[in-house]
């Protein structure tokens, strides 16, 4: 029934003695019959020994020492812990007990809390300090305990676990044992893709490193936070559903975010996390939506009302999975709610997605929704936290109230609702809906702060994502005014300004980025393969080998170095590179791919197939697709070589080249039709070429069609005067 070890109340609360002896009144309610279903379903997941409430709840006895302290935490509803207001949206889990149950408790007590027939009683529920999943496929543990003093203020302490796979993995359900679960308020999981938070503390990160929120950056491809990792004593293992699971890559680190409450002793937290993957990857993509106007938080002493508000449009259709809001101890009443877009002129629905009239941080949570909640593109999410800083507040932590602004510390406010949503697929359209809503969400932000760099750089991140490499490196630029030395943005402007063709300036700044950070891997590593396309292997092959000297366990290095080799013609040393990628890193597609084209080139025409089938497995590439057709083909196999041409066409639709190649086949089967066909397609796309005209003419030859064969002999000749393919056809004709 509770996540804290004491309990607050506005007025004063009498604790009944265990009576000597228990009077059974007139009542058909006992403790055996109504009152245990109710306290085991409810309550004894966190009232049990071992478990985060203070005391267990789990006998007559234990029960009947608290009977009184039961009826008044359950008729004032502070207890089990439900924040939500009924009628104001429908969630999973409902921990708020119905009337009756309030009633029957109440009835009990004042009829002097009998114990009935023990027959009728159910047993009590067991507590396993085992694993509740069974034993996880990864167990990750802290590097060293902390101790919690048994008295002062809350703490915030981030421990940072590396993960130690050398495979994309995917989780399914997670488990954390804190080692004091009394001691621990919540705990919020993050996923940081590059390490980040350990780099920046080289030397201090297995301690822990104190603060209340942080924020990591997701990496150099658009992967926005997608799933609720949050965690409270009393909730059982985190499972996703079957479609849902989280993605942890090679080189990640989890950072477990834990809120530390003092209990009255000291005590030790020795986390641990278990984590259960899944079979297969997510099918299903959602993400997590932010709503927050933390900028207009400057509360003044005694005003006990105090508004901030937040609003955001969703541009595409939208399922909401769960919502959480948050604020500290001025928070008071916390509004959520979507107004549909207007029908036929008439004012859309307003749907509520959550409502708080008495918010309490010790009972913060995430809350379901069952079913899910439809929010049709052209909604508008509302937000809407009002805060209490007078002396009426009994939560208020300064007596006297004094002015309160924004922060990380307890002390300081927030007001953030957060929201996960699935996006529904868009008609008609390939573009992935998440972009779309990162991109409004962030250019709300930006409407709040024109010059908040963590919205610029987001946003930048979607203009790359979408090819908008102009529009990318001029945001770039704008978050390099206010920080000019920040390397991670340094390399990803040289990633846009690479993409743009500029590659001259993208080499200026990935230098610009080591200089800022020479331990950054990914910039030396970007550079190097910039290096090795435009021809300069010697520096290619040092920047590889400095990534390698830093991390030995790259598998992309050591497949970027293998490249390095076979450009240079050491395919002894490639080899060996590629097949220590792949030892890292089994699913390394460069590695297949380079391999496969050594294989090829040394005739084990066989190795090369499986290879560039395995590469296939992991990355649809058109490259990958058009060597497995010349490999097909050099074998023989023309219906797998037109296949695989036929993947590359679908790939490059705008590309002359596949239909070209997928022309020369159907040429070799015999099948002119469709060698004409796909010759006509390519010139299409490029009419200039007097050679590709030459060779539909000569189709046309085989096809029986002679005028046609003759303009376009003609054809190449007028690109071409001295064709002397064309001129020799043209004559022959």
């Amino acid at each position: 029934m509770a996540t804290s070890a004491f309990y607050l109340f506005r007025g004063k609360v009498e604790i009944s003695a265990v009576p000597a002896r228990v009077q059974a009144a007139e009542s058909s309610v006992t403790f055996s019959h109504q009152i245990a279903p109710i306290l085991y379903k409810n309550c004894a997941t966190c009232h049990h020994p071992g478990g985060s409430g203070p005391f267990s709840l789990l006998t007559y006895k234990d029960v009947l020492r608290r009977g009184k302290l039961i009826e008044t935490v359950t008729q004032s509803r502070y207890m089990p812990p439900w924040l939500p207001e009924p009628g104001y949206g429908n969630f999973a889990d409902n921990r708020r007990l119905p009337d009756q149950d309030v009633a029957l408790i109440k009835q009990w007590v004042d009829s002097g809390m009998p114990q009935g027939d023990l027959a009728d009683a159910p047993k009590p529920p067991v507590f396993s300090s085992d694993w509740q999943l069974g034993p996880p496929d990864l167990i990750l543990h802290s590097d060293a305990s902390m101790q919690v003093p048994a008295g002062g203020t809350d703490l915030f302490r981030n421990f940072i676990l590396p993960v130690p796979i050398t495979e994309t993995k995917y989780i399914r359900a997670m488990e954390i044992k804190p080692g004091s679960p009394q001691v621990v308020h919540h705990a919020n999981v993050l996923i940081d893709r590059t390490a980040a938070l350990r780099k920046a503390h080289p030397t201090d990160w297995k301690q822990g490193i104190a603060g209340m929120e942080i924020a990591v950056p997701s990496g150099d491809t658009f992967d926005p936070d997608s799933h609720f990792l949050f965690w409270k004593p009393d909730t059982p293992a985190l499972i996703e559903p079957t479609s849902m699971p989280w993605r942890l890559d090679p080189g990640n680190d989890l950072i477990l975010n834990m809120h530390l409450k003092p209990t009255g002793k000291p005590e030790a937290v020795d986390a641990t996390i278990g984590l259960y993957f899944a079979d297969k990857p997510a099918t299903e993509h959602p993400m997590l939506l932010q709503l927050e106007d933390d900028d207009a938080l400057d509360i003044p002493a005694n005003d006990p009302n105090f508004v901030v508000e937040d609003q955001l449009e969703l541009p595409v259709d939208v399922d909401a999975l769960g919502v959480y809001p948050h604020a500290h101890y001025l928070g008071k009443k916390m509004e959520g709610y979507a107004v549909l877009p207007s029908v036929n002129g008439k004012a859309g629905e307003r749907k509520w997605l959550i409502r708080i009239d008495d918010w309490d941080i010790d009972r913060q949570s995430v809350y379901r929704f069952a079913p899910p909640v439809f929010l049709p593109k052209g909604t508008v999410i509302h937000m809407r936290y009002t805060y209490d800083n007078s002396s009426a507040n009994v939560r208020n932590p300064n007596n006297p109230p004094i002015r309160v602004k924004a922060g990380n510390r307890s002390v300081d406010e927030m007001g953030h609702l957060w929201l996960q949503v699935l996006p529904r697929p868009m008609k008609n359209s390939k573009q992935d809906p998440r972009a779309l809503l990162e991109k409004a969400w962030m250019e709300d932000r930006l409407r709040k702060d024109p010059n908040d760099q963590i919205s610029l750089y987001n946003l930048a991140s979607v203009d790359m994502n979408e090819g908008d490499y102009k529009a990318a490196t001029s945001l770039y630029r704008q978050v390099l005014e206010r920080t000019p030395n920040d390397a991670l943005t340094h390399t990803a402007l040289a990633a846009a300004l690479d993409a743009s063709g500029d590659w001259q300036q993208a080499r200026t700044e990935y230098e610009r980025a080591l200089t800022a950070d020479p331990e950054n891997t990914n910039a030396r590593y970007d550079l190097g393969q910039l290096e090795a396309q435009h021809g300069d292997y010697a520096a290619a092959e040092s920047g590889f080998q400095q990534v390698l000297a830093i991390n030995p366990k790259d598998a992309g290095a050591h497949a970027a170095l293998g490249a390095v080799y076979a450009q240079t013609q050491r395919n002894p040393q490639a080899r060996q590179e590629f097949e220590t990628a792949l030892k890292l890193d089994p699913n390394n597609f460069d590695a297949f791919y380079n391999l496969a084209s050594i294989e090829a080139a040394n005739q084990d025409l066989a190795h090369a197939t499986e290879l560039l089938q395995q590469a296939l497995k992991q990355k649809d590439d058109p490259d990958a697709h058009q060597l497995l057709a010349a490999v097909y083909a050099e074998q023989g196999r023309m219906a797998d070589a037109l296949h695989e041409f036929q993947a590359w066409e679908r790939l490059k639709p705008n590309e002359a080249a596949p239909h070209l190649a997928l022309a020369k086949v159907h040429q070799a089967m015999g099948d002119m039709p469709n060698a004409i066909r796909e010759q006509q397609a390519a010139l299409a796309i490029d009419p200039n070429n007097p050679g590709d005209w030459n060779d539909l003419g000569v189709f046309e030859v085989h096809a029986g069609d002679k005028d046609a064969a003759r303009r376009d002999f003609e054809k190449a000749l007028k690109l071409d005067p001295q064709n002397q393919a064309a001129k020799a056809n043209l004559s022959h004709l």
